[in-house]
């Protein structure tokens, strides 16, 4: 396992992770970990979830060559 040391964090956001912590009975080190899992897991899966919401959004859009869309732009 990786391990990372983060620097010049605010005293305040330490204290209200630590109070988390304690709310559910884990140590500082698991409720960090916990908030680092969750928040990569939630980027990649939000990440999908959007795409797949704007594709079927603009699934019966017409579409355009980026190519020509770039030219008329410069030609302008």
């Amino acid at each position: 396992m990786a391990q990372v040391l983060i620097r010049d964090l605010d005293p305040d956001v330490v204290e209200t992770i630590r109070e988390s912590a304690r709310r559910h009975s884990r140590s500082l080190e698991a409720e960090l970990r916990l908030i680092l899992e969750s928040a990569a897991r939630h980027r990649s899966t939000d990440f999908w979830r959007t795409a797949e919401r704007l594709r079927k959004r603009t699934t019966n859009r017409q579409r355009t060559d980026s190519a020509e869309l770039i030219r008329a732009d410069r030609e302008r």
